[in-house]
């Protein structure tokens, strides 16, 4: 491959992409102003090439925008000061799609593709997924890219905000069940009871993300679940835990009220719970 490749930021995951495009033969350029030495580090071990900004910007013929999402219309504004008209901009991070819309219309000179990355860095064997939407051509040269290694590609049609979407909607499944996961065992520790908890966790195999047909249960059984949650964050503050979380949980039953002990379907359950328009505050 001849592209050359600019990494903004070297972040584990970031290093981990580099490095694979690395092994590839592909150039890979990283900028050190402003990083740490542990950002130094990893680009060093990924065998990534420093460059300044803007001698990156020009060399470069497609960015990687990896680095923490609060950083990203920053990051992406940085580059549109250098100017990278006609080129791929590969916005990466975990942000929303309406942040994603804004940093494409941030880079109006270039393409930009919306990008997730689903899974772990690739590295010992692991293979994460970079999801894809956005302009299907420049999303087949980045498929082209990572041909051969360990990060896996899939194209989820034009759409600028699709990538973006689909990794919120995993990642606040998956991060909000780990927290939920800390304060419960946390609870059931404060009172002597964390074996047994672990005990009656062990004999689940499946995640409860890929029981969509359990939604309209919950809604029917919102009615009993939300009291329920509210004595749960009693218990968690009992123990000097966090329980906004389980308040927050309540709140969200509360909006399948009117659907006690009906028979929804998954559209008119996940229907319910969506916030109605005030008419008040319309126009």
């Amino acid at each position: 491959m001849t592209a050359t490749v600019g990494l903004l930021h070297p972040g584990s995951m970031g290093a981990a992409f580099g490095a694979q495009l690395r092994d590839r033969g592909i150039t890979v350029l990283w900028c050190p102003h402003g990083r740490s030495n542990a950002s130094a580090r990893r680009a060093e071990r990924a065998g990534l090439e420093a460059d300044t900004l803007p001698s990156l910007v020009a060399r470069a013929d497609l960015l990687l925008a990896l680095c923490p999402p609060a950083a990203a219309e920053d990051v992406a504004a940085q580059v549109s000061e250098q100017g990278f008209a006609g080129k791929t901009y590969l916005e990466a991070n975990a942000i929303a799609p309406e942040r994603m819309r804004r940093i494409a219309g941030c880079l109006p000179q270039s393409v930009v593709l919306d990008a997730a990355v689903v899974g772990s860095p690739p590295v010992d064997g692991k293979s994460p997924t970079l999801y894809l939407s956005g302009p299907g051509e420049q999303a087949a040269e980045v498929e082209a890219l990572f041909t051969d290694t360990a990060v896996r590609t899939k194209f989820l049609g034009e759409e600028i905000g699709k990538a973006s979407a689909l990794k919120l909607a995993y990642s606040s499944y998956q991060k909000v069940s780990r927290v939920l996961a800390a304060v419960a065992y946390g609870a059931a520790d404060a009172y002597g009871v964390s074996d047994e908890l672990l005990t009656i966790a062990a004999k689940r195999t499946r995640s409860y993300l890929v029981e969509t047909d359990y939604i309209p249960k919950t809604a029917a059984r919102a009615w009993r679940w939300g009291p329920e949650l509210e004595d749960a964050a009693a218990l968690l503050a009992d123990a000097g835990l966090p329980d906004a979380l389980m308040h927050a949980a309540a709140e969200t039953l509360a909006r399948w009220d009117a659907s006690r002990d009906t028979n929804l379907d998954i559209a008119q359950a996940l229907n319910a719970l969506r916030v109605e328009e005030d008419p008040d505050q319309v126009g």
